[in-house]
């Protein structure tokens, strides 16, 4: 049998713990020949994650991989990606003093090793190259730089990578390319994919890099759609996201609350997973450009529409409305939960990235961000009726603690005992720095194991606690691997509940079992 460790990550993922020279053989496998029901396979430092389609087949997973014979030790015969370098990064030198050589002696090093693509996290593109001689590990910087260039290429550990745009980051930097790691128009998008071998070349012509900043998209058409009049403190684009790419480092992202996008959909009468508007905190106000159908979920706050006369209405939560050409919506501020959800009839039309028209404010794919004076395009209404109005769930208010049903993480017994007791008793609170990509709580400091993990998957839900002891618990933006421990993991049933959380509430968590969720 497979000499690994294999537990579960939520209800749906299965990670298996292995030597650092079984990940790729194993990944390659699974590849290969998937389990039923695989969906997502995520290769870190020293695990492989399986995400499958619901709780049985995870379970199911989780039989057959702990029975699974050991994989064949394979030769690596990947694409081969050759990486031209100018060899003048900052800490160059700083790199050189640690291994006892000079500069030079860190170029002949990093060209000299032959690298292959370990996996892919942190952001679109970024890959964690590993090479299979053995070689110095380079500590990090003590103190991680806010902006890294796009194009820097780094060493951190047994690591080396390019930073495909810029980012903050904690990697010795000894050069740069202009070797392009991210484009939307190559498929795969990712110039280095699982698999793939690497060459690093010393090259001496000055090479401009480029700045990766994302281009906005085409200005909006005239015609048809909801002109934006104010957005409130974040207004987004959401469907239901771009599930099965984690393995090139995007999650799935999507509406945070999916299931009040799906609500707002049916009433609309659209497809389930067509783009509606995600606003947090209210405060937006959209003019509706020819007639449209809408409908209003998530978090709670007035609405009142105005024609152009001035007259106005109340409309209701739960329920389709209405709107003639000119009429004003206005989305007042939330009084309980976090992010209202806006439905259109026939949806949100801006260009789909990567099969979504999902903004994901971590990795700056899909639309920009709205913003005031944008005409957001509709699409053709479908050739259904709208649906009946709908009872809507009780959103958490601030007035007591939110309580989310957790099950144990699979790094759970990294943390010394009364750990996850400690994170069952507490009352924690949601602080400011929360948002689409962690709910970041605030509370008496769990303790900790000395050391960190090696770079795994993560889901939506994975509460990871970082050195300070706080947990940030991941929602929908999360970066599809991390390195710090997961403790728990928020449980399906209560992911659009947490994504309401509002901020400075109380939370409190509550065991439950993995299983339960479909």
């Amino acid at each position: 049998m497979l000499p690994a460790d294999v537990r579960r990550l939520g209800a749906r993922a299965v990670r298996v713990r292995v030597t650092p020279g079984t990940v790729e053989p194993l990944r390659a496998r699974l590849a290969a020949e998937p389990l039923p029901g695989q969906r997502e396979l995520v290769a870190g430092g020293e695990t492989v994650t399986v995400v499958f389609d619901g709780a049985g087949s995870a379970a199911e997973g989780e039989r057959l991989l702990a029975e699974m014979p050991p994989p064949d030790v394979i030769t690596l015969d990947g694409p081969l990606v050759e990486i031209g370098v100018v060899y003048d990064g900052e800490d160059l030198r700083d790199v050189a003093e640690q291994l006892g050589t000079d500069e030079a002696g860190v170029v002949r090093m990093h060209t000299a090793r032959a690298w292959h693509v370990g996996f892919l996290g942190f952001a679109p593109g970024f890959a964690y190259l590993r090479s299979t001689e053995p070689g110095p590990e380079i500590a990090r910087r003590a103190s991680p730089r806010v902006r890294v260039p796009a194009g820097a290429v780094g060493l951190a550990g047994e690591y080396s990578a390019v930073y495909p745009r810029t980012s903050p980051g904690g990697w010795q930097l000894i050069g740069r390319t202009d070797a392009e790691l991210w484009s939307l128009d190559r498929d795969p998008p990712a110039l280095l994919v699982p698999g793939a071998r690497v060459r690093f070349t010393a090259v001496r012509a000055r090479i401009e890099v480029p700045v990766g900043t994302p281009p906005r998209p085409p200005a909006p058409r005239a015609g048809r759609g909801l002109v934006v009049r104010e957005t409130g403190l974040q207004s987004l684009v959401e469907d239901l996201g771009r599930p099965g790419r984690a393995a090139i480092g995007v999650t799935r992202s999507g509406a945070a609350d999916r299931g009040a996008l799906r609500q707002a959909n049916r009433l609309v009468g659209n497809p389930a997973g067509t783009a509606g508007i995600e606003n947090a905190g209210g405060g937006m106000e959209l003019v509706a450009a020819g007639e449209q159908v809408v409908a209003v979920t998530g978090a709670e706050a007035a609405l009142v529409v105005e024609s152009p006369d001035g007259r106005w209405r109340t409309v209701e939560r739960g329920r389709p409305f209405a709107l003639d050409d000119g009429d004003l919506l206005e989305v007042g501020p939330v009084t309980a939960g976090l992010r209202v959800v806006v439905a259109v009839r026939g949806g949100v039309d801006v260009p789909a990235v990567l099969g979504s028209r999902s903004t994901d404010v971590l990795a700056h794919l899909g639309p920009a961000p709205v913003a005031a004076g944008d005409v957001l395009p509709v699409g053709r209404a479908p050739r259904t009726v709208v649906g009946e109005p709908e009872a809507l769930p009780t959103l958490p208010d601030g007035s007591s603690p939110t309580v989310l049903d957790v099950v144990p993480g699979p790094d759970a017994d990294l943390f010394p005992g009364g750990a996850w007791a400690h994170l069952l008793d507490e009352s924690w609170e949601v602080t400011p720095q929360s948002d689409r990509v962690g709910v970041r709580l605030a509370g008496t400091p769990l303790a900790r194991a000395d050391g960190e993990v090696q770079s795994q998957a993560l889901v939506p839900g994975a509460i990871q606690v970082p050195p300070s002891g706080e947990p940030v618990v991941f929602v929908v933006d999360h970066p599809t691997t991390g390195g710090y421990p997961v403790l728990a993991v928020v449980a399906e049933h209560h992911l659009d509940r947490l994504a309401q959380l509002p901020l400075g509430s109380s939370v409190r968590f509550a065991a439950t079992d993995a299983t339960s969720d479909g």
